[in-house]
This record gives structure tokens, C-alpha cells and sequence, in this order.
């Protein structure tokens, strides 16, 4: 079974415990993956944070995809963890793929060519950062959406 890393701002959820974290796991299951869980290491000596974030570095460099949440997080753009892990898994060759709720270019999001403090906003005919759009493929939709995407694409280019 294809490992996966989900990427994304979803643990930070009220129910990411009790609920959510299962619910992702059906689906990746579903779909063919193993979800790489995102819990902390029992390194002696670290801080929780720096367990939480060598399990995560240990997870991206065994997972066979990632998939990140690239909704906006306390703003306009991606949850800046997730960037960090894309960047990451893109330095390793990982396949990345992206989903958000909301495919409209960053052009269209702002609905001007510059922000409200003045910055201009980037037209490259895609919905996020270009730095995030170029390294991935971003799919519209939710997690579903995108690990069913994920599949159907990987079987067509197996058939190819």
C-alpha cells in the first residue's frame, strides 16, 4: 500500500482526535493509501515541538505522496507548516499534490492587482503562491477529491 502524507492545518481542529484524524484515515484507506500519522517522537531531550516536527520530517521521508491542505489558514494563504513540508517533500522528489475549497486564481481571490496593504498580487493563472503552484499539482476540492484524483491519474499514466 502507497504511504501518504497528509500536510495541512487539519490538527489543529477542535475533533482532529476524536474524529477527523480517523475520518482521513478511511479515506486515504479507501483510496489505496497508508496515512502516515502525524503523532510525536519519543526522542529523549527534545521539546514536544521538536518531537512533533522530527516525526513529521521522518514521516515525509518515507511516504511514497503528499497531499496538503492549501486553504487558507489564519489569513489569505496556506498554513505556513504546510508550505514548509512542501518545499521539504519537493527537495525529496515526493509526488505532491495540492486540494483547496477554492480553484480561482490569486488574481481573482484579491479581485485587484494589488492587496489591500499595496503589494502587488501575482497573475500566473494560479490559485496559490507560485512557488506552491509550480511545485505540485493542485487539485479543486477536498481530501476526497484529491486522493480519488490522485488514483484515477496514477492509473492512467500506468496504463500509458
Amino acid at each position: 500500500m502507497d504511504r501518504i502524507y497528509v500536510a495541512g492545518f487539519d490538527v489543529f481542529y477542535p475533533d482532529w482526535k476524536e474524529k477527523r484524524y480517523f475520518v482521513y484515515q478511511e479515506l486515504c484507506s479507501k483510496y489505496g493509501f497508508e496515512m502516515q500519522a502525524q503523532k510525536a517522537a519519543a526522542d529523549e531531550g527534545k521539546t514536544l515541538g521538536e518531537r512533533i516536527f522530527l516525526k513529521n520530517i521522518h514521516y515525509l521521508d518515507s511516504c511514497d505522496y503528499v497531499v496538503a491542505n492549501l486553504n487558507a489558514f489564519r489569513g489569505m494563504e496556506p498554513d505556513s507548516g504546510t508550505c514548509f513540508e512542501i518545499g521539504y517533500a519537493y527537495a525529496l522528489g515526493k509526488k505532491i499534490y495540492g486540494y483547496l475549497d477554492d480553484g480561482r486564481t490569486m488574481l481573482e481571490k484579491v479581485g485587484a492587482r494589488a492587496d489591500a496593504d499595496g503589494f502587488t498580487v501575482e497573475d500566473f493563472d494560479l490559485p496559490v503562491n507560485l512557488m506552491l503552484g509550480c511545485s505540485m499539482t493542485v487539485i479543486p476540492g477536498d481530501l476526497e477529491h484529491c486522493l480519488k484524483e490522485i488514483r484515477e491519474r496514477e492509473e492512467a499514466e500506468r496504463r500509458n
